[in-house]
């Protein structure tokens, strides 16, 4: 059997991650130097943006160490299983390059690695996918080479409510979180080379879904034979109704909803919702 090993920042919920038989490791979210929780685990979701919400400082994360991977990964492995593992980005996490040391050690021909190259519910999506496929009874070897096509082509475009937790993780000036307050003007974020980036503003979430509408239809055309995701960071009312607007693209393809967590939203803050997709194929 293949047994499919995520990170927490999937944001693929516990009750999802058992009805998939999927196996999430968390990442590890401090506020300050003494308050330390494990993502998802010792904390939820609601109750980190609570705590956003009162920080004076941003909180940070800290990456899966290489000895939380071999322990399990050998737990899997004595049990008869093979393992493919889908992670967090290496650009933004040495949690794939942890997995990648805990293969080695372990047993590196029945476990496989795939960088996602991405993260939240655009990994998610790769889990969703993953499962899909593992179903269909493909090999390790096929699996973990089918991910690492998709982890090409899938594609994030997210509406950030508030500018104020980037300006307090340095990713933009006062200044101009100040005007963009005052003008209403917030930005609508994707992945590129595994890293979050800016790709436009809008003034108000209906405009900025426009503006991921344009984008989609004139440079990046939606695969709906493949799943699609949603997430929200502590918004659900914006999640729904991104999934209402998108909903005549999205017809006729299995649609995963998401909550983001602490990792992404630290950045983005409450109130962001987006869509995750795969491109079509050239």
């Amino acid at each position: 059997m293949i047994r499919i090993v995520t990170d927490s920042t999937s944001d693929i919920s516990s009750q999802r991650a058992r009805q998939l038989g999927v196996e999430i490791i968390p990442l590890t979210v401090l506020f300050g130097e003494e308050d330390t929780y494990r993502d998802g685990v010792d904390i939820t979701n609601r109750e980190f943006y609570e705590r956003l919400s009162r920080a004076e400082t941003l909180p940070t994360t800290a990456q899966v160490p290489p000895e939380t991977f071999i322990h399990r990964f050998e737990r899997l492995v004595a049990e008869g299983d093979q393992v493919l593992g889908i992670f967090i980005s290496s650009a933004m996490s040495g949690t794939y390059q942890s997995a990648c040391i805990a293969r080695d050690i372990v047993d590196g021909e029945n476990i496989a690695v795939v960088d996602s190259q991405t993260v939240t519910f655009a990994l998610g999506l790769l889990v969703e996918t993953a499962c899909i496929l593992r179903d269909q009874g493909l090999s390790l070897e096929e699996l973990s080479g089918r991910l690492e096509e998709l982890s090409k082509r899938v594609r994030l475009l997210a509406v950030v409510d508030t500018l104020k937790y980037l300006k307090m993780g340095g990713r933009i000036s006062g200044a101009t979180a100040m005007v963009g307050g005052i003008l209403g003007i917030t930005p609508i974020i994707s992945i590129e080379n595994g890293l979050v980036v800016s790709v436009g503003k809008s003034r108000g979430r209906k405009p900025g879904f426009q503006f991921i509408e344009k984008w989609i239809d004139e440079k990046e055309p939606m695969d709906t034979s493949l799943p699609v995701s949603f997430g929200h960071s502590n918004a659900p009312e914006a999640m729904e109704a991104c999934m209402a607007y998108f909903a005549p693209k999205t017809a006729g393809a299995q649609l995963c909803p998401s909550d983001i967590g602490a990792v992404v939203g630290t950045h983005v803050g409450p109130g962001a919702t987006g869509l995750a997709y795969f491109v079509k194929k050239a």
